[in-house]
């Protein structure tokens, strides 16, 4: 099994390229949910000097329901700024998925809502709080801390 990282409605190329070489660095799966702000054929992506695309183990769902109806049955921990629990404070698990939201809005607040219990949250100073950090570099500080908390499998 592996970790899997999930972008909703990513709006930015640069977050996502950035997000899918470390999926392919750590064997992580990478869910980019759709509508995307950018092409990932493989016209867009060889333009964009991806050589690491091929590793990437991408799966790409029309919509956030057909996602949620697909991986009902996974657990989810969903990232937001207003997130109940430090990411830090999760005791993760193979097969966890991450969620993650658009660069401008991030996830939809009925979704939040309704998964109140597995929302995280990465600290921040009251200063910032009502901006968030990177989107691709927030997903790789909750995945890596998952990875460490699993003793780093297959990696070295």
């Amino acid at each position: 099994m592996a970790l899997h990282i999930v972008f909703v409605e990513p709006e930015i190329p640069p977050n996502t390229g950035n997000i899918a070489r470390t999926c392919a660095a750590t064997d992580s799966v990478l869910h980019l949910v759709e509508p995307l702000g950018f092409h990932i054929d493989d016209r867009a992506v060889r333009r964009a000097g991806l050589d690491y695309w091929p590793y990437v183990k991408l799966q790409v769902h029309p919509d956030l329901e057909s996602f949620m109806d697909e991986y009902r049955e996974n657990r989810m921990f969903f990232a937001t700024t207003k997130g109940g629990s430090l990411y830090t404070e999760v005791a993760y698990r193979d097969g966890d998925m991450l969620l993650f939201g658009r660069e401008t809005r991030g996830l939809p607040r009925e979704l939040l809502e309704s998964h109140r219990e597995q929302t995280i949250r990465i600290p921040m100073s009251e200063n910032t709080r009502l901006r968030s950090l990177n989107l691709a570099n927030s997903a790789n500080i909750i995945l890596f801390e998952a990875l460490r908390q699993l003793g780093f499998p297959g990696l070295k």
